[in-house]
């Protein structure tokens, strides 16, 4: 009798602890999600976003090894080519209470050339919310198309958002190789990015 009392009672309390941790996990992305801003970028904002790139491709999940993440990003600054580079596009950023959490770019012709966001809120919602920024500003540029060279771990995330792989390619950075797939979404068709629009 002790011991049927002793496993209920541990019963109770573990599935209280896992409901808490399931609900927890459920609704601390919606609350980040909710708590972040979208915003246009400044050239104020460019170190930062420099700092913002490093961390998702250094620390971040990866199906690249070191050594092609060092490739790819060597350094958390960056010189002259990158303000231009930035300068000549459109970038939205997700800031949090304190900082910018993730960004997202788009360049001409309907290209997004940039589109990290920080290990830490990764899966919170914030790639969307920049994505459906970005879509809504290449609508009023009339564009109608939009197309990226997505890495491995960005793939997911712009499928999710209906892009379509039109090629996998390889590229050499340094004395490394990345897989990386070009894709593509037509949005003249007035769908948006989810079925929720």
């Amino acid at each position: 009798m002790l011991i049927e009392k002793s496993l209920e009672l541990l019963t109770s309390v573990l599935f209280d602890k896992t409901f808490w941790l399931t609900n927890w996990w459920i609704a601390f992305p919606m609350q980040m999600a909710k708590q972040i801003e979208i915003r246009q970028v400044t050239a104020d904002d460019f170190d930062t976003l420099a700092g913002v790139m490093f961390e998702a491709v250094r620390y971040g999940h990866s199906e690249y090894t070191e050594e092609q993440r060092r490739a790819w990003v060597p350094q958390r600054r960056h010189g002259d080519r990158w303000i231009e580079r930035l300068a000549s596009q459109s970038i939205f950023a997700a800031v949090d209470s304190s900082d910018i959490v993730g960004f997202m770019s788009l360049a001409a012709h309907g290209y997004i050339d940039f589109a990290y966001v920080r290990p830490h809120a990764q899966g919170t919602g914030v790639f969307r919310r920049l994505y459906e920024s970005i879509e809504d500003l290449a609508h009023k540029h009339g564009e109608s198309r939009l197309w990226v060279h997505a890495s491995l771990m960005a793939q997911p995330a712009f499928a999710a958002m209906g892009f379509k792989v039109t090629r996998k390619e390889v590229i050499e950075i340094g004395n490394q190789s990345l897989e990386r797939a070009e894709m593509e979404k037509q949005i003249d068709d007035g769908c948006g990015s989810g079925s929720d629009r």
